[in-house]
Order: C-alpha cells, then sequence, then structure tokens
C-alpha cells in the first residue's frame, strides 16, 4: 500500500480473462466446471422454477413464485459463473440460453427499476419493509452477473437492467433518504463493480453510504428480532469503523469486509484500513480452520467465541470459504502482502475446493474436518448458494495469480499460466509461468518485456515454506540490493530483458501441524500438510483401519506418491499409524468422491511429541 496526495492507492488486479490458464491441476477443473456443473445449475434452477419466477414476476406465465425469497440470487451466480465461461470459449448455445434467461429477468423488472421476484408476486405491500429479506442482496448478485456478462459479450440488456435496479436503490436510500442496512451483505461491493464498468461515481458513493449505514440501529426485521441473533449476526452492532472482531454469519460478515476493502481500493480513503487490520487478524488469528474454513456453528452459520474450532462439527460453509478468498485477494491488493495472498491458496486447495466434487455434479454445503461416515456431497440444496457460488468462483481463479504493482509486478498464485499485463509505466509485460504446483514447488517464471528495462518482480513465498531457492538465467541468487524479501516476497530488482527466465525451488517436505493449545478439539491431535494442500485420513484406501485406530507419530516418514490414476490425479502419503499399520493420507479436497466411509484432518497423536505450531 502507498500514499499518493493523501490518497491510498494499492496493486491493481488482473481480470481473470487475462491470464489463460493451461495448468495440469485446474485446467481439467475448470473444463468439469463449464461442461458440467454450470449445466448442472441451470438444469436445477429450471427445475426448482428459480427461472420461471421471473416470467411469473414478469407477467408471461400464471402462477406462484416457488422457493426462497433469495431464489433470484441462485440465477444470478449461475449467469455470472457461464459469463465468465464465455470469456474463454464462446459457446453460442450457452449464451442463446443466458439471453433468453435475461429476456425473463427484464420482464420481471418493473417500471420503477424494482426487481425481486418473490415481493412482486407475493407481497408487493411488503417492499423495503424487513432488512433482512435480501433485496438488495439479490440485486447485488444481479448487478455481477450483468457487469460479467457484459464483459464477455459487450451485450448491454442485463447490465442496463442492473443500472435501473442501481438508480432504484439511489432514488430511495441514501443522504437525506430513508435508511436502510442490509441483513445479508452483497450488494456494497456489486455497486463497486458497478461503477468500475460505467464510471459513475455516485454507485460507489453508495456502496460507502451503505457501509456507513450499519451499526447505528437501523436496522427493522427478522434479524434483529431475534433475541439469540440480534444486529451482531448480520454485522449491524458497530459501526464499520469500529469493527475490532469478526461476528455473527460468516458468508455476511466476509462480504462486508470486502465491500470495505473495495471502497477503499475505489475512494484511495483510507478510513477502514484499521478497522480490516483489526479484524482480519481476530479472524485468520483465532477463528480459522487449517482448511481455511470459517464460522463453525450451524445455529448462526458463523462465529462462536475465540478459538471455538470443532471438527466433526464444523458449520464452514463452502460460500465463506469463497467469501474469504474475495475478501482475503482485496486486501492483498490493498496492502501488498503475501499473508493474504496465502489464505487465497489456502481457500483454493482447501476451503472452497472441498465444495465440490471432482465430477463436478455434487456439492458440500458443511465442510466438516471430521466425519464418521454420514456426511456426503448431494445434488442440490434448498437453499443452494453454494452450488451456484462455485459456479462463479472456480472459473475466475486466474484474477488471483498476478497483480500490477508501483514498480513491477506480482506473481501471487503458481499455476501453469500466461498472461500480458500493463505496468505501472504503461509498459506491456508477458509472463509465462510452469509448474507442476501443488504437487511441485518447482516453477520457472519467464517474462517478456516489450522492451528491455528496470522493473521489479515478485514471487510470493508460501506461508507454510520454510525454504527455498532462486535462480535468474541459471545463476543461483542470494540476497542483496537486487534480490531482497519483503512482505512475503522475493523482491527481483533488476533490468530486464525479453526472455529472462527466473527458477524458484520451494521446499516441499511432509510437516506436522499442531494447533495453538487453545483450541480444545485439537488437543493431543496432530495434522499433515504438503505444500499448501491439507490431508485427511479417508476410510477409501485404509479399509484395514477404524476410526478410532487412526494414530499418528509425530516422527513418522511418509513415502511420496503421485498417481495420476487417483482422484484425478493427486500425491498421496503412504505411512504407518502408530500401532504399526499401513495407511494412506489423500488431500482433503478430494474426500468422499469414492466410497462412503470415514474422515479425519486432525488425527490422534501418539506419545512422542515435537512441537511445530500452525
Amino acid at each position: 500500500m502507498s500514499v499518493v496526495n493523501d490518497k491510498v492507492k494499492g496493486w491493481q488486479g488482473v481480470p481473470f480473462s487475462s491470464v489463460n490458464i493451461k495448468d495440469a491441476f485446474w485446467r481439467p477443473r475448470l473444463e468439469v466446471l463449464k461442461n458440467v456443473t454450470i449445466d448442472v445449475c441451470l438444469s436445477q434452477c429450471e427445475k426448482t422454477n428459480r427461472i420461471a419466477n421471473f416470467a411469473v414476476a414478469g407477467g408471461l406465465q400464471e402462477g406462484k413464485f416457488e422457493g426462497m425469497y433469495y431464489n433470484d440470487s441462485d440465477v444470478y451466480k449461475v449467469l455470472e459463473g457461464a459469463a465468465y465461461a464465455l470469456m474463454t470459449d464462446r459457446d453460442p448455445k450457452l449464451e442463446a440460453e443466458i439471453d433468453r434467461i435475461i429476456e425473463l429477468i427484464e420482464a420481471a423488472q418493473e417500471s420503477d427499476g424494482y426487481l425481486c421476484a418473490y415481493f412482486t408476486v407475493e407481497a408487493p405491500e411488503r417492499k423495503w419493509t424487513d432488512m433482512e429479506k435480501h433485496e438488495m442482496y439479490n440485486g447485488g448478485h444481479l448487478i455481477e452477473a450483468a457487469v460479467a456478462y457484459y464483459q464477455a459479450t459487450g451485450k448491454r440488456k442485463l447490465l442496463d437492467v442492473a443500472c435501473r435496479l442501481a438508480d432504484h436503490y439511489d432514488t430511495l436510500f441514501g443522504p437525506g433518504k430513508r435508511h436502510w442496512a442490509e441483513g445479508h451483505e452483497e450488494i456494497e461491493l456489486a455497486l463497486v463493480k458497478l461503477y468500475r464498468t460505467t464510471g459513475e461515481e455516485r454507485y460507489w458513493k453508495l456502496a460507502l453510504w451503505l457501509l456507513e449505514e450499519r451499526g447505528h440501529g437501523h436496522g427493522v426485521g427478522a434479524i434483529w428480532d431475534k433475541p439469540e441473533w440480534g444486529p451482531a449476526y448480520c454485522q449491524d452492532d458497530v459501526p464499520v469503523r469500529e469493527i475490532r472482531e469478526v461476528k455473527g454469519h460468516a458468508v455476511r460478515a466476509m462480504y462486508l469486509y470486502t465491500a470495505m476493502a473495495d471502497v477503499v481500493l475505489a475512494s484511495g480513503d483510507g478510513a477502514y484500513i484499521k478497522a480490516l487490520d483489526r479484524v482480519w487478524a481476530h479472524t485468520a488469528e483465532r477463528n480459522l480452520y487449517l482448511t481455511g474454513g470459517i464460522g463453525p456453528s450451524q445455529h448462526n452459520e458463523g462465529f462462536t467465541h475465540d478459538y471455538d474450532l470443532p471438527n466433526d462439527s464444523a458449520y464452514c460453509e463452502t460460500c465463506a470459504a469463497i467469501a474469504m478468498a474475495f475478501w482475503n485477494h482485496r486486501m492483498n491488493l490493498l496492502h501488498g502482502d503475501g499473508k493474504y495472498a496465502d489464505l487465497v491458496e489456502r481457500e483454493m486447495f482447501n476451503g472452497a475446493l472441498a465444495g465440490i466434487s471432482l465430477s463436478g455434479d455434487k456439492f458440500f454445503y458443511v465442510n466438516p474436518l471430521a466425519s464418521k461416515g454420514d456426511h456426503h456431497r448431494v445434488e442440490w440444496f434448498h437453499t443452494s448458494c453454494c452450488p451456484t457460488n462455485l459456479a462463479r468462483f472456480l472459473p475466475s481463479i486466474g484474477q488471483y495469480a498476478y497483480a500490477v504493482t508501483e514498480d513491477g509486478i506480482a506473481v501471487n498464485q503458481y499455476m501453469n499460466s500466461e498472461t500480458t499485463l500493463s505496468a505501472a509505466d504503461g509498459k506491456q509485460v508477458q509472463v509465462l509461468q510452469t509448474t507442476a504446483y501443488p504437487w511441485d514447488g518447482r516453477v520457472t517464471v519467464t517474462v517478456l518485456p516489450e522492451q528491455a528495462g528496470d522493473f521489479t518482480v515478485r514471487l510470493r513465498v508460501p506461508g507454510w515454506c520454510r525454504g527455498y531457492r532462486v535462480s535468474i538465467q541459471g545463476e543461483e541468487r542470494r540476497e542483496s540490493a537486487a534480490v531482497r524479501t519483503d512482505k512475503g516476497y522475493i523482491v527481483l530488482n533488476r533490468h530486464w530483458a525479453p526472455g529472462d527466465t527466473v527458477l524458484l525451488e520451494l521446499d516441499m517436505p511432509v510437516e506436522v501441524i499442531r494447533s495453538r493449545s487453545e483450541v480444545e478439539a485439537n488437543q493431543g491431535r496432530i495434522a499433515i500438510q504438503r505444500g499448501p494442500v491439507v490431508y485427511c485420513a479417508e476410510q477409501a484406501g485404509n479399509d484395514e483401519l477404524t476410526y478410532d485406530e487412526f494414530e499418528l507419530s509425530a516422527h513418522a516418514s511418509f513415502a511420496i506418491e503421485h498417481n495420476e490414476e487417483l482422484l484425478g490425479g493427486i500425491t498421496v502419503l503412504h505411512g504407518r499409524t502408530s500401532s504399526g499399520k499401513a495407511c494412506s493420507l489423500t488431500p482433503y479436497y478430494a474426500w468422499d468422491n469414492r466410497e462412503a466411509g470415514f474422515m479425519q484432518v486432525w488425527m490422534r497423536e501418539a506419545e512422542d511429541r515435537q512441537l511445530y505450531r500452525f
């Protein structure tokens, strides 16, 4: 983060549409997403009348609204994911289907710009009476879908619908108008996206106003009336500038913090930075699972008290892991610190990725860290925010790979990819990345500036990495004025010529992890991680063992075997339990893709102990 003329100036993100992913780990998942998951989600939205609700609201067919009042949002999220897929591979059939749905959405919009199918059909007299009813939450997801589809196709119809809706909000709410504290945050970050697409500053200013409304007693509705929830459930208990602790519903909290960071980056006003830093530390240091999961409680789909991190009852909603990636990506752009990209990586390879089957057609809503065999992915949910969130998260992972810094470029996530960046001085720099990550720590980065020149290349050293080597043009480099480390990055400041190559070798041994002593659920237990991947003991592949027999020594050695035929291609860890029985550990993200059975991330530790803290 730098300050220019009293304005905060962060790094610039790189749109995923500018990143061509050829990665052996991610490319097959993106293909499954496009060819299976998006179609599954669209089919389910059709089958459950989520799409037909718009036709009813628009007077195109008879009927009643079916489902929950927030069901519009699932359609919007699938459209956003489909738009992202179209950015990299235009598909006339998919595009025609989206255009058909957009026609229905446009028909459902009322003459004043209002758009929420439930209220139009079932309860027009109750519009804007209960802040919990997701009216602006739905609208936020519409805006994000509209921006994505416009960027993918250049078609303005859905974007025009989104602008009319945002203008409707701006007419009703704002300084000197009605108060509003949306029960489920989302609209705030969406309005910033709309501003960046249209250039209309009043959109980000409305987002700022909505943030400032929180914590002043304006909340009205079901949340505020529930004594066991109250305003803290939806982050309405204190003004956002005074936030110190993560509270309430996990997804809502992450969307709020994402929006706060977005407003800082859009406005250049750093008023929210101290609050964001405080709540980030509280979340990451006291309320974060090893897998990146957050929100231990089913009761409030969120947080309870510090270090309350049970394993078998962990809620860890998939949407919360995705939203954690959203927030930490913004924090990385804001501060230029690799620790935030570390958390994006943790979600990408663990907490978020676990939410979808390898086949792309079954999903987890809840992601425990232990199961005795009764937790499985399913095809759909009554509340299906998680499948549709995955449909838009995974196609856009390329946006996390690179950033443009004040003096050059940063490589944040390691994957086989290529991109062309506009550096701060306006010159174009092509970057090629070659790696077998996350199974191998060897990464080759080739830099191809349009002309030779002086600039800085930053390579993130992941927080899990205990040692590394870096070579430029085949010559190993040590710490010097031209090669230094700063905020989790190797900083290479030199004269770059087209074709210069950097080789980064990250040590990737098997690591034994222990929790802090305050986490009661993990006392006497250890977990295993290799590189960015958290491992688990799953009954599949361990048929001779029971759930309670899984006990490991912290000094146990593991044979590392990469198996291209197993679970889409994984690295398996083979070892022995403390009783001498053969065992194998597989990546947490891939569990429950074979026969049903137990799973545990934190395993009982044999008596010999050697300290390593997570």
